[in-house]
């Protein structure tokens, strides 16, 4: 890979990360995170992974589409989003997918179970 190649890259990662803060920063004030787990700039796709409290939320499947739908918009270079959860190996909220629900950082003994009291 060159070294604009890797650059681009570089910045295209940078660009779907202020993207999930920008637009989407009720991901983090509920408990939950976005990163990206793949990224293939020729193809044009993307793969989000959502943990934290989104894993077994209600709303992720909705927050998905969002991130799907405007992602697309915003940031040309990506035709297509993929969404995995985590929860119970899930991709796209549902089914498929061979991804750990665990992030660095999360855990801990926290005994409340306070999730996300109301759609964003």
């Amino acid at each position: 890979m060159s070294t604009e190649t890797a650059d681009s890259e570089d910045e295209l990662r940078e660009r779907i990360t202020n993207f999930l803060r920008r637009n989407f920063p009720q991901i983090q004030m509920h408990g939950g995170s976005a990163a990206i787990r793949d990224l293939d700039r020729e193809a044009g796709e993307v793969t989000v992974m959502l943990g934290g409290a989104c894993s077994g939320c209600g709303i992720s499947p909705m927050t998905i589409q969002a991130i799907k739908s405007r992602m697309t918009q915003e940031i040309p270079e990506i035709d297509t989003v993929h969404a995995d959860t985590g929860m119970d190996g899930g991709s796209e909220g549902m089914m498929g997918g061979q991804v750990s629900p665990s992030f660095p950082g999360e855990g801990g003994s926290d005994d409340s179970d306070e999730g996300p009291q109301a759609p964003f």
